[in-house]
């Protein structure tokens, strides 16, 4: 079993302990539902926030750790046609790559993968602007080439120390 599954088998069992107190308690029965109701709601957000410790990609609508992220480098991704596009990131002061999924949209599609074309030829890496930011204008700019370095300043040259020539006298002696 995967630490999720403990975790989330925990949490349940701390639940039930909830469910039945708010059942069995000498309260007016309002109290008991909203009780129980915020028991049954608590198993799917306890779910959620251990999604966070999983392999899969996790939807960009439960990142909050990381919302206020500028930019982050695309390490990879995968475009599914009607499923979603999925990318493993490198955010800034992240060590690991996390991994994401993007709800499909055509438009992000052609604007990932014009810019991973763009990012091969100029030998750069793919970078997304704001990649947590819920947008409504689809035409914004998320996926865009990492501009290329500019080149290290030339350095003058310097002139090499004259040549100095030494007459030999092996000719004289002859």
């Amino acid at each position: 079993m995967s630490d999720l599954t403990y975790l989330f088998a925990i949490a349940g069992a701390l639940a039930a302990v909830l469910a039945s107190i708010s059942i069995w308690s000498r309260r007016a029965l309002a109290v008991k539902v909203l009780a129980l109701t915020a028991t049954v709601l608590f198993l799917p957000a306890a779910y959620a926030s251990l999604t966070q410790l999983l392999g899969r990609p996790k939807p960009v609508t439960l990142e909050w750790v990381h919302r206020a992220a500028d930019d982050a480098t695309v390490i990879s991704m995968q475009l599914v046609e009607g499923k979603g596009i999925y990318l493993w990131l490198r955010l800034p002061d992240v060590e690991e790559p996390l991994s994401y999924a993007l709800p499909w949209s055509e438009q992000l599609a052609r604007q990932l993968h014009g810019a991973q074309r763009q990012a091969q030829r100029n030998g750069t890496n793919v970078k997304s602007r704001k990649p947590f930011a819920k947008r409504s204008d689809e035409s914004e700019t998320v996926f865009y080439a990492e501009p290329q370095p500019e080149p290290p300043a030339k350095q003058a040259a310097q002139s090499p120390a004259p040549l100095v020539f030494k007459s030999s006298n092996h000719s004289a002696s002859r």
